[in-house]
């Protein structure tokens, strides 16, 4: 009982979380990241960055919104395609490559302390597997 309560006291605040999102070289792959919305007044703003979140706002900062529409992008290839104003923050990173592997963070700003909603995700960007038929020609062997 003694360590379940101090469990619950070292979970409070910003809490991280991680997930995988394995994807293939050319294709379109999404991050996926949503926060609750239940008035316009929880509309809110919220950065994508590479690398781990930091204590506050976001590393290497990709894309930001202020809850309404994009205010930031790093590049073209990565993209909010979600409802913004539904609290679909998901990244969409446009023809990926090997090196948009990494650790991505989404980070909503929510009012007050250590509040923020933070989650990690680790983005695995594989070659494409080629997917022609099969190179063995089946030839009929003749014995004499």
């Amino acid at each position: 009982p003694v360590l379940s309560t101090c469990l619950s006291f070292l979970s409070t605040g910003a809490t991280a979380s991680e997930l995988v999102v394995i994807g293939e070289v050319g294709q379109d792959v999404t991050v996926p990241c949503y926060y609750s919305i239940w008035s316009r007044k929880d509309i809110t703003s919220m950065c994508w960055g590479r690398e781990s979140c930091p204590t506050s706002k976001c590393s290497q900062p990709i894309i930001w919104t202020n809850g309404w529409r994009v205010t930031e992008q790093h590049s073209s290839r990565y993209q909010l395609k979600g409802d913004l104003q539904k609290g679909d923050v998901s990244l969409t990173i446009v023809n990926a490559r090997e090196a948009d592997s990494g650790t991505y963070c989404c980070r909503v700003e929510i009012p007050g302390w250590f509040n923020d909603q933070l989650s990690n995700h680790k983005v695995v960007i594989k070659k494409a597997r080629i997917t022609t038929a099969s190179p063995h020609t089946h030839t009929s062997e003749q014995t004499s």
